[in-house]
């Protein structure tokens, strides 16, 4: 019996989510099943309370805040136990039409990709101003060039990822999980494909980040850290390899001067050259030491994925309450803990 799980993150969101809910298509076709979870990462507010009057069939609830990433992440982790065959990722705050969900898990359905992303077109969003739209435009560009895919919306969150997608992707970074999902998905050649969706009008103003400049400070890091961890190869021999160039070019300067000018002067470059040809061996070593423990980590992620695979064929059982349903109402919290499974 085919499953789609469909997983809402949420951070106070108690306005908001009665609407995404009951948006939410409860038959798609493919699937005998359809259901959703609220992931509750540490709501002030009455957000777990409204996910059980609003209709949700399970929740997830943290003790406290960890932020979008853990929430995400967590919330795979779940729908995988309660035996998702295909998981699709929606904002809280009804961005998303729940119209689009059926569009977007066909491409998985019919075998065609592993991971599907609603392309929002942002470049014609009357609610992007005309820097936030050259921002979104240049950063999908670089996560296409770090990924090797062909993402156009590489921030959007509305996704639909199958069983298989799902068990391979680690989210490592604290922030978001958007451009993450999407290099990983490139080096690990899951197949992604991606079907233009429209948006809602705004209910509030984005709350990952308070502004440009720090969605910047924190989105950047990440790009080159996560990048870095795939191909740190590619990364320190390009580091090096500069500094080097560098440093060659100025010890033929100091060669050319001395053989013409019988050695005065120039001594500085001959240092200089000095240092960079030290420290640009030294980068280059640290890329091949980084690509052999890149090795390792290859193998530890196929173990980790084949763990996975046994914890759902032993069908462990996933710390969630369940809103609806013959069973009796569970505690707010099945084993909580001070953090999410993982």
């Amino acid at each position: 019996m085919a499953k789609l799980i469909i997983q809402i993150p949420c951070f106070n969101e108690e306005h908001t989510l009665p609407a995404t809910l009951a948006d939410l298509p409860r038959s798609v076709a493919g699937f005998h099943v359809v259901e959703t979870l609220v992931i509750d990462d540490g709501s002030g507010d009455k957000t777990s309370e409204v996910a059980r009057t609003a209709g949700a069939d399970y929740l997830l609830r943290f003790p406290i805040h960890l932020g979008l990433a853990k929430a995400f992440s967590a919330g795979l982790d779940a729908a995988l136990k309660l035996g998702a065959d295909v998981i699709v990722n929606t904002d809280a705050d009804g961005q998303y039409r729940g119209g689009d969900v059926p569009r977007l898990v066909q491409p998985i359905v019919r075998g065609e990709a592993e991971m599907v992303i609603g392309d929002r077109a942002p470049a014609r969003l009357a609610h992007f101003g005309p820097f936030k739209r050259l921002l979104q435009g240049v950063g999908s560009w670089v996560v296409q060039q770090l990924s090797g895919t062909a993402v156009p919306d590489a921030t959007s969150g509305f996704r639909a990822f199958s069983r298989r997608a799902a068990l391979r992707l680690n989210v490592l970074t604290k922030f978001t999980y958007t451009h993450e999902t999407i290099i990983q998905a490139g080096k690990k050649h899951i197949a992604i494909a991606r079907i233009p969706i429209e948006v809602n009008p705004d209910t509030r103003p984005s709350r990952l980040f308070g502004s440009i400049s720090v969605y910047l400070r924190r989105s950047v890091p990440t790009l080159f850290r996560i990048y870095s961890l795939y191909e740190p190869f590619k990364i320190f021999w390009t580091l090096g390899g500069a500094m080097m160039a560098v440093g060659m070019a100025l010890g033929v300067r100091f060669v050319f001067d001395w053989l013409v000018e019988g050695g005065a002067g120039h001594i500085q470059s001959l240092i200089l050259a000095a240092v960079l040809l030290i420290v640009g061996v030294q980068t280059a070593m640290f890329g091949m030491i980084a690509d052999l423990i890149g090795g390792n980590r290859s193998l530890l992620e196929d173990t980790l994925f084949r763990v996975r695979e046994m914890e759902l064929t032993l069908a462990a059982e996933p710390e969630v309450v369940r809103l609806t349903g013959s069973d009796p109402p569970a505690p707010e919290r099945l084993r909580a803990r001070g953090g999410p499974p993982r």
